[in-house]
């Protein structure tokens, strides 16, 4: 009970943060992009609970639109990545031998090569980068780190009993994958779905402060590069920057952990 409680305070805050930012993105009404240069760089009080920046921007409504879209995208990088990932490494693992090899040789060489300077590359070449194509960018290696992992636990589960016998009643490979070894691989991969969300959050932001983000503006990044354009006369837009992209990027990191604890807890 205490280590359920434990894992459920731990998803807490992503759920939090996730509600806040959909009701506001869903309830309050406004054009997070929308100028009112007359309160430019106006302090956080009265309409604007966190002031304005560059060109009297919002920044409550600019914080929560970017932090529901970061989310959104961190997310589905995510789970394409933990879904094919995991169905590649388990498959790779259960074979062994060269497919083994090969899968290990793959994933070496798609992690060799930083993901950040794969999408200035990209992006770079497009004309309008929208988040399709960050997204798009980041999935090209999300399912590396998933496939390793998920290599790895097969390893040993591969001469695990239940594996021998689901073969020995003539269960086919997909079968012994998908209903025997993955969901033994759940525990140690939970962990690995919050980190990579987490990476694609930072690197989205990054992307955006570098002026490779969504051309609308609305993104992290953009939320961190006003806050460095105005950081004397408005020191309070970086602050709010900086703390939006610690709690998103933290509480995924903290939501893995829990959901880790979670699914060992009913697996033991």
């Amino acid at each position: 009970m205490k280590s359920q409680r434990s894992a459920l305070v731990q998803l807490l805050p992503l759920g939090l943060v996730f509600c806040a930012v959909a009701a506001v993105v869903l309830f309050v009404e406004g054009d997070p992009g929308r100028l009112h240069l007359a309160q430019s760089w106006q302090p956080p009080g009265g309409e604007r609970l966190l002031g304005s920046g560059d060109a009297g921007v919002d920044l409550s409504l600019l914080a929560a639109h970017a932090t529901f879209r970061a989310l959104v995208l961190a997310l589905a990088v995510a789970c394409f990545g933990f879904v094919v990932g995991t169905s590649l490494g388990a498959s790779a693992g259960l074979a062994g031998g060269a497919r083994e090899r090969w899968a290990l040789r793959v994933c070496d060489l798609v992690q060799s090569f930083p993901t950040f300077l794969l999408a200035l590359a990209v992006l770079s070449a497009v004309r309008v980068p929208s988040r399709l194509h960050i997204g798009l960018v980041f999935c090209i290696s999300a399912w590396a780190p998933f496939a390793r992992l998920a290599l790895a636990q097969t390893r040993s589960l591969r001469e695990a009993q239940f594996v021998e016998a689901a073969r020995a009643l003539g269960a086919s490979r997909f079968r012994v994958v998908f209903g025997h070894v993955v969901p033994n691989l759940l525990g140690p991969v939970a962990v690995q779905i919050g980190t990579a969300a987490a990476g694609v959050v930072i690197g989205e932001t990054a992307l955006g402060f570098v002026g490779l983000g969504p051309p609308d503006g609305v993104s992290l990044g953009g939320l961190l590069e006003q806050g460095t354009l105005g950081m004397l006369r408005a020191p309070h837009v970086l602050l709010v920057g900086a703390l939006t992209v610690l709690c998103v990027s933290g509480s995924l990191q903290l939501a893995s952990e829990g959901l880790r604890r979670h699914i060992t807890r009913d697996a033991g």
